[in-house]
């Protein structure tokens, strides 16, 4: 039964960071025996708005008021003692202790100044039992599944008097099985009057199990809305937004496939796929031709870049690249076969921002040549200068620090360490995310005049019109499953595109 008064109530919150409002004015309310989702995309403002919650950062403006009375938490800890507890994507426990162990670490029962494990055991089997979790307590947690770590770790918040559960991403790593179990027990809670905080990119999920959905963008709020209420379609659109950007310097050139191009893929997938991260898909790209994955954050997009660059590895169906089947043991593998791959976190898993320019475009190059055949320098020289000069990198200096470039010269530096290793197939993970308009257009009309010459394009993109706008055709996919591959020409646009996410089908 839910409460008719919000247990938590956070009004006009605001919190800007240098040059970044990362929320502004943001309403959100929580009432007691509830499951509410909170959606949006990358960027939306949920992380923050949570972090703001549980004290991890001051807010700039606005009120937080739980159960009714003003609160302001100076870190996490208070939060928790308040009766705040979060269980995050990544468990936060340890895999060497018991499962006892690992609910009480930090509050064990004690007898004579010593851990009472009997005690400790006793009392984690009846919270357990209370949640409808079969776990043995004094098993150690590295031997189950990442579903019952998960569940142990919500048990464990539960127990600390939790008057309000946030559960970031739960289910990212589970399967449907496991899926199901989290919820049995998500709904057990709700029964017993907690308050459950959902934040996922399963829009199956949250029609499954939430009461009530909050919607952000860009760090506002676009509106709270009751489950039943709101179909799917409505709220992919809340949460991506009609109006996309549209970028009128760039002319609509996608080049046209010539018959030999179409018979013959450069890539083809037949349901290719890894257990846990993307159900088996097929899908075929052929030299010159753009490939555009669309879907919402967390639908597989990265998860199937990764497959055809070898950097997850595929446990069923076949992959063929150049007429062959093979076999990707790593990402060396791919570049061996002309496969380069630009990953959406530039900054993690692209640049070296201690390095130069010039160190940072030749890297790909040098790592196919083997370490123990280093470039002379004048070489280096030359090739950095020349893709300076064609991607227009400011400034021009490849003695730059890496780390002192625009995000939008920083994304073409790594374009340009692709671009010299001379692939055949280019794989675009949001090359165009957190940029200026002008680098945006600079980087779409590359990727145009490289299918012109030839090169085959996966490219990845959360803004549907980019997608559009450079694609041949469209693979569409929702909750880690492909459902649909929409031929570009010209009866396919943004509506026809969140239809298919909304509904798992095109029309």
């Amino acid at each position: 039964m839910v409460d008719t008064r919000p247990i938590l109530a956070m009004r006009g919150v605001g919190k800007r960071f240098p040059g970044v409002i990362a929320l502004e004015g943001v309403d959100f309310r929580l009432f007691g025996g509830e499951v509410h989702a909170l959606m949006g995309e990358n960027g939306a403002g949920k992380s923050t708005l949570i972090k703001v919650l549980t004290g991890v950062y001051e807010i700039d403006d606005g009120v937080i008021e739980l159960a009714g009375e003003p609160v302001e938490f100076a870190g996490p800890a208070r939060a928790q003692d308040a009766g705040v507890s979060t269980v995050y994507q990544e468990i936060n426990l340890c895999p060497n202790l018991s499962v006892a162990e690992n609910i009480y670490i930090g509050r064990e029962p004690r007898r004579l100044g010593l851990i009472d494990f009997r005690t400790m055991r006793k009392r984690a089997a009846t919270l357990l039992g209370s949640l409808g979790i079969d776990v043995d307590p004094g098993s150690t947690l590295a031997a189950h599944s990442i579903a019952v770590q998960q569940m142990v770790a919500i048990a464990r918040a539960v127990d600390i008097s939790a008057k309000i559960l946030i559960l970031d991403e739960p289910t990212s790593s589970l399967d449907v099985g496991e899926v199901a179990q989290l919820f049995r027990v998500i709904r057990r809670l709700r029964e017993q009057g907690l308050a459950i905080v959902f934040v996922t990119h399963f829009l199956d999920q949250v029609y499954e199990i939430a009461d009530r959905i909050t919607v952000l963008r860009n760090g506002r709020l676009v509106g709270e809305y009751r489950t039943a209420e709101l179909p799917q379609r409505d709220l992919v659109e809340k949460m991506i937004g009609k109006e996309l950007r549209v970028l009128e310097s760039l002319e609509q050139q996608r080049p046209a496939l010539t018959e030999v191009e179409k018979g013959k893929p450069f890539l083809a997938a037949d349901q290719v796929g890894r257990s846990g991260a993307i159900a088996p898909f097929s899908m075929t790209i052929h030299a010159g031709e753009v490939v555009g994955l669309a879907g919402l954050l967390g639908s597989g997009r990265s998860e199937l870049a990764r497959l055809l660059f070898g950097a997850d590895r595929i446990d069923s169906g076949e992959l063929r690249i150049g007429g062959s089947p093979v076999t990707l043991h790593g990402p060396r593998s791919a570049m061996d076969r002309g496969v380069a791959y630009l990953s959406e976190n530039r900054r993690t898993e692209g640049l070296v921002e201690e390095l130069s320019v010039r160190e940072n475009i030749i890297l790909a190059l040098q790592a196919r040549r083997g370490w123990a055949r280093p470039m002379a320098r004048r070489q280096q020289e030359e090739i950095a200068a020349r893709y300076i000069k064609a991607l227009d990198i400011r400034p021009a200096d490849p003695e730059t620090a890496v780390r002192n470039l625009s995000g939008g010269n920083q994304q073409k530096v790594l374009l340009a360490r692709w671009l010299i290793t001379e692939p055949k197939l280019l794989i675009l993970d949001e090359p165009t995310r957190g940029i200026d308009i002008g680098a945006k257009a600079d980087i779409q009309r590359l990727v145009v005049d490289l299918a012109g010459d030839g090169l085959a394009v996966l490219f990845i993109s959360a803004e549907l019109d980019e997608v559009l706008r450079l694609s041949h055709k469209v693979v569409v996919l929702r909750d880690r499953v492909v459902v649909a591959e929409l031929e570009n020409t010209g009866d396919v646009d943004a509506d026809l595109i969140m239809t298919t996410i909304a509904t798992g089908a095109s029309q």
